[in-house]
């Protein structure tokens, strides 16, 4: 079964084509990344405008590649949530379009859900149950996946998400955007420990994440630094921040994994790019015989092939929408 994917809930425009839930035939994404650079971060109104100007070659590109007609299709799924609410009005209405004029079968599919289906490609052995650790920008979330579309949020972030803390942190050290990625190349270099940072907790709530507190320690160290006119070692700053990132993400996932007894633990969303926290969790998973599985970096970001690879199982459990399908900004994965 071949889906063509649609993905546009932040600043990237995606299309792809995947063949039963597990093989990209194509896959493109035009990204707005250097034009966010000049505001420090993504705007949402001129994500949209770009999203609309692009969608249309995005989605014929990924059909050539793919050397198929949409008569090869059939059927397209959409992100329809979470996101920016403009981004992914663009991709829905787009996919309504599409799918009132050939006849296919439209099929909303969750941003988060997308991201942990980036490891059905990447892992063509990885099945359901298992507990996943998703971090991104906006989320940090953990999840256990009874199966394709069943799933159940174990812990979250009561606050920052691990990404946007990471991005805040890089904007303070004056870094570009997007800070996070430019934080962990930056860290390689530094003293994971010439810093002491808090480790936040959620009172009650041993599996919840808290990064506000964390991100403010960090912002502090440097505005204080700055002030007493004291230069600080970038790298072992990055370094420091990272890994306390990293280690509290580490304790509650590996505690709940405890808890819960799961052997397979798998980790996605943009985050999951981060050097450091796949290497530990591998070590860890390593030590405690567990098996542990990630996706390939090029599928860690926002792309369609992930949309294309949930949206199958998706199609698969029935969930079909009809031309009345809205898009929606926050949304639970739990459905």
């Amino acid at each position: 079964m071949k889906i063509l994917a649609i993905e546009s809930s932040c600043d990237e425009t995606a299309a792809a084509v995947v063949e039963d839930g597990r093989k990209v035939i194509s896959s493109v994404v035009a990204s707005q990344v250097e034009e966010h650079k000049l505001y420090g971060g993504v705007v949402p109104e001129i994500a949209s405008r770009r999203h609309a100007e692009a969608i249309v070659p995005v989605v014929k590109n990924s059909l050539e590649q793919a050397e198929l007609t949409l008569k090869e299709i059939d059927a397209i799924a959409v992100t329809y949530a979470p996101g920016l609410i403009g981004a992914l009005l663009v991709g829905v209405n787009f996919a309504k379009g599409l799918s009132l004029s050939t006849g296919l079968p439209l099929v909303p599919t969750h941003h988060l859900r997308s991201h942990i289906a980036s490891n059905y490609i990447s892992n063509p052995d990885l099945k359901p149950p298992f507990l996943c650790l998703v971090v991104s920008g906006g989320h940090s979330h953990i999840v256990m996946v009874e199966d394709y579309t069943k799933m159940r949020i174990i812990g979250k972030t009561r606050d920052d998400a691990a990404g946007e803390a990471f991005d805040k942190a890089a904007r303070t050290m004056g870094m570009p955007y997007p800070g996070g990625i430019a934080l962990d190349k930056v860290a390689e270099d530094g003293d994971p420990f010439a810093f002491k940072l808090p480790r936040p907790t959620v009172s009650g709530s041993q599996y919840d994440f808290s990064f506000s507190g964390l991100k403010t320690a960090v912002i502090n160290l440097i505005h204080n630094s700055a002030q007493k006119g004291i230069e600080l070692n970038k790298a072992d700053v990055c370094a420091s921040f990272r890994y306390a990132v990293v280690d509290c993400l580490k304790t509650n996932f590996l505690k709940a994994a405890e808890d819960l007894k799961v052997d397979k633990l798998v980790i996605a969303g943009g985050v999951s790019a981060n050097r450091l926290l796949r290497s530990t969790l591998q070590d860890e998973c390593n030590k405690r015989g567990l098996a542990f599985y990630m996706p390939e970096k090029s599928l860690c970001g926002d792309n369609a092939a992930m949309v294309g690879s949930q949206g199958y199982y998706e199609f698969l459990s029935g969930n079909i929408a009809s031309t009345d399908l809205n898009a929606f900004a926050t949304m639970s994965i739990e459905l």
